[in-house]
């Protein structure tokens, strides 16, 4: 339980004792705000404490806002102020030397170097009113404003694409304030959207339209409470870590685990479409990798202006081009939707051909958008950004070798040798036959050129582009050689390979964003690299793919063991004390 210390009796006739209690404070009372020090140093160590100005009028959510966010070491609002127990020294600190107001000491923790969450109220009233003609106002304030339709309002995302905002968040934040009401808790519905589209997957793979229409309005479901989880968090304050890793990952898995379902659907009526299930996998993991990317790159970058960028903000200003543009980079909400409809009413080679028709145009948008953004941009690449993109590429030990050896010999562009490698791999992939020497030479010279990529720092206008480049080249040689193969299965063991691969790539994202950096050197060095692994994959095509099904059985032992190894890591670290909160909130919906 978390503990709040009112720095004086309360005024007569406030709630803010039972507000307070109401959000699951303890609530201790000063007898005089020089009691406050001694009242904090009762607290036991690992409790959350708030100190509250006992003439606070003001909205609950105001107070939920400002007392119970669980992402932030310190945070404030109008004559409130809590701590985390990380901040707890500096509190105590801060009480030693300045008076026990909530503003002044948010000042003193600010000074310290804890840094100070100041939540947007909007609306919402949080005020310290000094005599009662001021509190009456505040109060006939407060009286004026519904605090739970802005907390239902404040539980949507600001930017979600338009089939989100008009179709689903009209409803599904009533459901989150269902949910919260009943005791459930975000990760509950996040799990419950994964169960919903693993079952929506396996009713696309009975084969037969009446499963296939059950897919689509399950597929539906699934997404109404993957907008579900994310309200009920914001509504409830209940962020968490495994809640960010949860969401984050989930949302590939149910994915990708329906693209297997109609495959598998397909299959029962004679049309193999893993290719194109397994195409569509790459085209939006590629994707998804030049959005990373670039925002990594930009992250912290100084002089961060272009007149791209300026004309964007400019068409932002005109209602209907935002939406226009919201939509035409298919988000997660329209692509699930077109899947869900196509799933009921056509075939699941006309599923993934809309996909694959779809998420190509999308690319080449936002990539161009993104192209001429960076070279009109006067921006510097800060080594944070350089770093970042670094541990995206995922550069195992042949990789580092090669740019120890030859990085000073071969003074290419980082992109001009990544697209080099990438360009030498796929065409040799395609044109030679499989199993031929030439492909194994081929997946050689790309893990040389991919060395030189990475031998000095990406700080380049254009070097964002080096990981989604290398993704496309590892992604796209396995799905030739399963593809061009023609052993039975094998582009079903490749379609695995890629999402363990997929998952490991991910989760690096994540791990980036949270700032703890990329995932440890063990880690990258055990599963080989992206250069590694593709020479591995054409090695194997050379021994086994002439041998009946042994190319499939080395694709899926392969995939199991990169799955094992990134998974039991993955979670190893999203589950300890050390994992970082991430406040990203995914994809826009």
């Amino acid at each position: 339980m978390s503990t709040a210390i009112l720095t004086g009796p309360p005024v007569p006739g406030s709630s803010l004792d039972d507000d307070l209690r109401s959000l699951g404070f303890d609530v201790q009372v000063a007898a005089a705000p020089a009691d406050t020090a001694a009242l904090l140093a009762a607290v036991p160590a690992g409790r959350r404490v708030a100190v509250v100005d006992p003439r606070f009028v003001g909205h609950l959510h105001a107070l939920r806002l400002a007392l119970t966010d669980p992402r932030f070491p310190a945070a404030a609002a109008p004559g409130a102020l809590t701590a985390q127990p990380e901040a707890r020294p500096a509190l105590e600190r801060a009480l030693a030397g300045t008076p026990a107001e909530p503003g002044v000491l948010a000042d003193a923790l600010a000074a310290d170097g804890v840094a100070v969450h100041r939540p947007e109220l909007g609306s919402l009233v949080a005020a310290v009113p000094g005599d009662a003609e001021s509190r009456h106002q505040a109060r006939a304030a407060v009286a004026e404003v519904d605090d739970e339709a802005v907390r239902l309002r404040n539980a949507v995302k600001a930017h979600d694409g338009f089939f989100t905002t008009f179709f689903i968040s009209p409803y599904s934040r009533y459901i989150a304030r269902w949910c919260a009401r009943r005791g459930l808790t975000p990760n509950q519905v996040t799990t419950a959207s994964l169960l919903t589209a693993l079952i929506a997957a396996g009713c696309a793979a009975t084969g037969d339209r009446a499963g296939y229409v059950a897919a689509g309005v399950l597929l539906l479901v699934s997404f109404v409470l993957d907008c579900t989880d994310g309200q009920l968090a914001r509504y409830s304050l209940q962020y968490s870590t495994m809640g960010a890793w949860l969401d984050a990952t989930f949302d590939r898995a149910k994915e990708y685990s329906f693209y297997a379902g109609l495959a598998l659907g397909a299959a029962r009526s004679g049309d193999d479409v893993w290719t194109l299930a397994l195409g569509a996998m790459v085209l939006m993991t590629c994707r998804h990798v030049v959005d990373f990317s670039f925002n990594e790159a930009n992250h912290d970058a100084a002089a961060n202006t272009s007149p791209t960028a300026a004309l964007s903000d400019k068409l932002d200003s005109v209602g209907w081009t935002v939406w226009a543009r919201r939509m035409i980079v298919l988000p997660i909400g329209e692509r699930w939707a077109m899947i869900a409809v196509l799933t009921a009413v056509t075939t699941p080679r006309t599923v993934f051909w809309a996909l694959i028709v779809g998420c190509a145009l999308a690319a080449c948008y936002t990539t161009a958008g993104r192209v001429l953004r960076s070279v009109t941009r006067k921006a510097r690449r800060t080594d944070r950004a350089a770093r970042a993109l670094y541990d995206l590429t995922d550069s195992g030990p042949l990789a580092e070798l090669a740019a120890r050896l030859l990085g000073r010999r071969l003074p290419l562009p980082p992109l001009v040798s990544a697209v080099l490698g990438a360009a030498l791999l796929i065409a040799v992939a395609w044109t030679q036959p499989v199993g031929s020497g030439w492909t194994i030479a081929a997946a050689g010279g790309y893990a040389l050129l991919a060395g030189c990529a990475v031998a000095r720092p990406l700080k380049g206008s254009l070097d964002w582009m080096v990981p989604p480049v290398l993704r496309a080249a590892e992604y796209g040689v396995v799905l030739l050689l399963a593809a061009r193969s023609g052993v039975p299965h094998a582009v079903p063991a490749a379609f695995g390979l890629v999402a363990a691969v997929a998952y490991h790539h991910y989760d690096t994202v994540y791990r980036i964003r949270g700032g703890t950096g990329a995932p440890p050197a063990w880690l990258v060095r055990t599963v080989g690299g992206h250069e590694g692994r593709t020479l591995l994959v054409t090695v194997l095509a050379a021994l086994t793919a002439t041998a009946g099904d042994d190319f499939t059985t080395a694709l899926a032992a392969l995939a199991a063991a990169v799955a094992l190894v990134v998974v039991v890591e993955s979670v190893r670290f999203w589950v300890s004390s050390g994992a970082p909160a991430v406040h990203d909130e995914g994809e826009t919906a």
